[in-house]
């Protein structure tokens, strides 16, 4: 029998494992920088809590049998987060600044047998922070995680669920949902097909394309009929916008003039998690081009879960680490190999293993993040010296039966190994 992994997970090799990590250190460190702390919330949660904010449909859990009901995988860290402020951190002071590197899960469709169904994400959640200020917080301390990647060539895309939603308002109740679902995935044809007046039919294809440069959407969506909340909505974009246009980093690709951003009106979700500000980011590293992150505000969610039902604003992204890294594969960026290991410690006898021992502690203890490695077999010197050209050990520490060393460098030659070794 051949044991393989189940269909959809898949395992990640020391060189992989290299690669992640370099991603996520330097997106903890932008985290770190802005004053945000780490959460680990559990794998497990009811359904009920993955499901409250109907973000998630039940055919993409992962259900697991237990005693306690119905329990599944979290596919996604906001409502775990959201579940964990009220009810283990009731009488916090905010604004909570939190921030994640977790794994998450979420069942293949039925026509994808191998479909991925584990994946990393890295994000954060600023619970407690309202109005367009702490939008901008989120919107850059995204753009400086694009920064840290050096990931030059990307955009985001952003949009206003409360605009939306009042402009999908006026369609009659029994379209509106098809109206909202043809929108959410630019379906022109469905949208001149409908049953809708030549008015409404003129309208929705208007949304459909409500999408371009900041300035030019917005003109237009200043010509519309917009009541107050949403006229209010609309001046807080306007000066979302204008900050962000000032205050985002400009990589090497971009002239001063030019903005990452792209007001889109027709990204609009087929549910009604978010409240205010939604985006992707979006690289245009690859071919097609590779959504790596997405988020919104949602400020209902948290008094889904809180006890007396109070309302706590929030709002926050999440980064797909497997997307980042195939998107920054290409840059030569990302390690080319394991990390080596600065000693190789040789006991000559039987009677040195415990001087080998003791030694190769020492070594351990005189840096920060030495590697020391034990030889723990009867190789002859010449194998153990081209052992340790092959791993680009440089320097091998010979332990005599008395117990005293004998250091000698090595000479690195390229190294041999595959990415799994």
């Amino acid at each position: 029998m051949v044991y393989q992994s189940p269909a959809g997970a898949r395992d990640l090799l020391p060189l992989d494992v290299a690669q992640k990590r370099w991603i996520e250190e330097r997106l903890q460190q932008v985290f770190h920088r802005w004053g945000y702390h780490r959460i680990i919330t559990s794998t497990l949660e009811h359904l009920d809590t993955l499901m409250a904010g109907g973000a998630v449909q039940r055919s993409q859990l992962i259900q697991l049998q237990s005693d306690e009901g119905e329990i599944g995988l979290r596919p996604e860290l906001t409502a775990s987060i959201a579940r964990t402020a009220v009810t283990r951190m009731a009488g916090a002071l905010y604004p909570q600044r939190l921030y994640y590197n977790a794994n998450v899960f979420r069942r293949a469709s039925s026509t994808h047998h191998n479909q991925q169904q584990e994946f990393y994400q890295a994000g954060v959640e600023l619970l407690g922070a309202q109005g367009w200020l702490a939008d901008a917080e989120i919107l850059l301390l995204l753009a400086e995680c694009m920064q840290e990647l050096s990931l030059n060539n990307w955009c985001l895309i952003l949009g206003e669920a409360g605009i939306a939603r009042s402009l999908l308002s006026t369609f009659p109740a029994n379209l509106r949902e098809q109206v909202r679902y043809a929108i959410a995935h630019l379906d022109r044809i469905t949208l001149e097909t409908l049953p809708l007046s030549r008015e409404e039919c003129d309208r929705a294809l208007m949304m459909l394309d409500l999408r371009g440069h900041p300035a030019d959407v917005l003109q237009k969506i200043a010509s519309l009929d917009l009541e107050t909340p949403q006229a209010e909505a609309l001046h807080r974009l306007k000066s979302l916008i204008a900050l962000l246009n000032e205050c985002f980093p400009v990589s090497s690709s971009q002239s001063t003039t030019s903005s990452p951003i792209i007001l889109d009106l027709s990204l609009i979700q087929t549910f009604d998690y978010y409240t205010g500000i939604v985006f992707k980011v979006v690289s245009n590293t690859t071919y097609p081009a590779r959504i790596i992150g997405q988020g919104g505000r949602y400020d209902q969610l948290l008094g889904l879960y809180h006890p007396q039902a109070e309302t706590v604003s929030g709002i926050g992204f999440s980064l797909n680490i497997e997307d980042l890294h195939q998107v920054l594969l290409p840059s030569q960026q990302l390690p080319h190999a394991t990390p080596t290991s600065n000693w190789l410690v040789i006991p000559e006898t039987p009677q040195a293993y415990t001087a080998a021992f003791a030694y190769a502690a020492k070594l351990r203890a005189s840096q920060h993040l030495v590697r020391v490695e034990m030889d723990l077999g009867d190789s002859d010197p010449d194998t153990i010296r081209e052992y340790a050209r092959h791993r680009r050990i440089q320097q091998i520490a010979w332990i005599k039966s008395e117990g005293l060393p004998s250091i000698e460098s090595i000479t690195s030659t390229k190294s041999l190994l595959s990415p799994s070794q």
